[in-house]
């Protein structure tokens, strides 16, 4: 893994630096201090990952990430810095993960887990689930699948192409894409790798951020801990059932 590291504090830099040197598959292949560096370094050296502070002079991480966006190839993006405030606006970014410093090792050990995961290969194509439309049928391929939700007795598929209606209950997609689908609550599956992360309401309920969605489908008790697990890319998650 080819990381940029970003920030406009030398010891910050030189933290982050050691840190990953501990990771014999990570490359640190260049450190800036502002967020115009970070995008002529990401142009010329194409990271996989920067680890972008928020608060720099100038473009500020935010701005930064933006234009990032726009890169042909672009990075994934852990933000790292003082200031709780920006984790929703770093989330709305796109941001892989989010670490308050000072950094702790086995936090930036769980994100660098995050941004392998989420550069695994995706589900094969020839994966599909099959659907109805009216009164023809329409296949839809498992890697476009943003997420699963159970409605009476039918099972509505939400994926890049909009929203369509099943026959497979939610049992039978685990046991046939096990290895690909993770149960959140007794009424949603989600595709593994389009978990984000989580966010927890001041009620104390839980809800999944997902790639590809606005929606924050709420994480049950039960699958709680094997989400926990499989975010910090320790379980497989999938094979549980929910209430």
């Amino acid at each position: 893994m080819r990381v940029l590291i970003a920030d406009d504090e030398p010891l910050a830099r030189t933290r982050l630096a050691a840190l990953l040197a501990r990771h014999a598959d990570v490359e640190v292949i260049g450190s800036v201090a502002d967020g115009e560096a970070v995008l002529s370094a990401c142009t010329t050296l194409r990271p996989d990952l920067v680890l972008l502070d928020i608060e720099m002079p100038g473009l500020s991480g935010t701005d930064a990430a933006q234009r990032l966006a726009a890169l042909p190839t672009r990075p994934q993006v852990v933000f790292c810095t003082a200031y709780e405030q920006h984790a929703l606006r770093a989330f709305d970014l796109g941001a892989t993960d989010y670490l308050l410093k000072p950094v702790r090792a086995e936090r930036l050990d769980e994100a660098l887990r995050r941004v392998a995961a989420r550069t695994a290969p995706a589900a094969s194509p020839d994966a599909w689930l099959r659907a109805r439309s009216g009164n023809g049928e329409w296949r839809i391929a498992l890697a476009d699948v943003v997420y699963l939700l159970a409605d009476e007795k039918y099972v509505e598929v939400h994926h890049a192409g909009g929203t369509h209606l099943i026959d497979d209950s939610l049992r039978q997609l685990e046991t046939a894409h096990g290895d690909r689908l993770v149960r959140l609550h007794r009424n949603c599956l989600v595709p593994r790798q389009r978990l984000l992360g989580l966010k927890t309401l001041p009620d104390g309920r839980v809800l999944a951020r997902l790639d590809g969605s606005e929606v924050t489908p709420e994480v049950s008790r039960r699958n709680l801990p094997a989400i926990r697990q499989l975010l910090r890319g320790g379980g497989a998650a999938g094979t549980i059932g929910g209430q």
